[in-house]
């Protein structure tokens, strides 16, 4: 698979990264079973013997036992913590942490920032993250708070660089004027299901459109050498077995897929992930199966080229009609 610097820094990252969410089983506090570990390690190693170098995790991901297993399995080789690129998220809490009554909330207050780190490193069994995100936007969030644990998780060598997930231009700008660190990446969802950053460009000056909410984030994130990482690029896996009845749109679109698939001789897989991979913004898609076949037909798509027209025609489709 090909691979690219990533801007600001001396990381070499596949164009295709992995999501460790699904490797650690249940969501619950459920010990981690024999098979669910040696699922993950098939899924671990069906993406690094597809080249796959970045992994990605967040300290709440199956209540930290997908960071746990991973550990494990680094532990168990020798050498393959520096052979990858490996990031971790952090700022989301679930109810009744710590106390009973407690909410579901964002926290991106210095003591949780270092303490979830410390956590995630003890679980992965490594003396450092490549990169830290916070994980969904905290309304309460300080930012000279946040600079404040950067500056001492760096410091210390606990994690090497940092960036943001789901968040707005606004957002990003808030923290970054606090931060002597750059944010590099921005973990967003899309996929051709879920396309609306692309689509607000195209649809920001039409008439009967509410262009308001426009952020302009890909153009943004573009403009600061931020890299877009997409979660949920496959959409679920919606347009792979459609129900035709139910959804004639979607099943239109998902024999679109299969035909360029069949053109192209590779996977439905591929072609969904070039789309992504043929933007210009250089995004890295996140691909979260834990079938091993799976992963491989989505590493197909570092071999796939759309040309432009391919490229809206799945665009066009995806948005359930032609470009204004």
């Amino acid at each position: 698979m090909h691979t690219y610097t990533l801007p600001g820094t001396d990381l070499r990252v596949s164009r295709v990264a992995y999501g460790c969410m699904n490797i650690g089983g249940t969501w619950d506090d459920t010990p981690l079973s024999t098979d669910v570990r040696e699922s993950a390690s098939r899924a671990i190693k069906a993406a690094l013997q597809a080249d796959i170098t970045l992994f990605d995790h967040a300290d709440i991901y199956a209540r930290g036992k997908s960071e746990k297993v991973f550990g494990d399995l680094l532990k168990a080789s020798p050498g393959l913590r520096e052979q990858i690129v490996l990031q971790s998220k952090c700022g989301i809490r679930f109810a009744g942490d710590p106390q009973p009554s407690d909410p579901q909330r964002y926290d991106f207050s210095y003591e949780h920032i270092v303490a979830s780190v410390e956590g995630s490193l003890q679980r992965l069994q490594t003396d450092y993250l490549d990169i830290l995100l916070l994980h969904r936007p905290d309304p309460l969030v300080e930012s000279e708070e946040v600079a404040r644990a950067f500056d001492a998780l760096q410091t210390a060598g606990k994690v090497r660089y940092f960036g943001v997930s789901n968040h707005t231009v606004g957002q990003i700008e808030l923290l970054q004027k606090s931060l002597e660190q750059p944010l590099l990446i921005n973990q967003v969802e899309l996929s051709l299901l879920h396309s609306y950053l692309i689509d607000e460009g195209v649809v920001a000056n039409v008439s009967g459109v509410n262009s308001t909410l426009a952020t302009g984030t890909l153009d943004y994130c573009r403009n600061h050498n931020i890299l877009i990482q997409a979660w949920g690029p496959l959409a679920g896996g919606k347009l792979f077995k459609p129900n035709a009845e139910a959804d004639p749109a979607l099943s239109k679109m998902a024999q679109l897929v299969g035909q360029l698939a069949e053109a192209k001789q590779t996977s439905r897989e591929a072609i969904v992930l070039a789309w992504l991979l043929r933007h210009p913004a250089g995004i890295q898609p996140i691909v979260g199966s834990t079938k091993p076949e799976r992963i491989a037909t989505c590493a197909l798509a570092d071999e796939v080229a759309l040309t432009r027209e391919e490229w809206y025609s799945l665009f066009t489709a995806a948005r359930g009609g032609r470009v204004p």
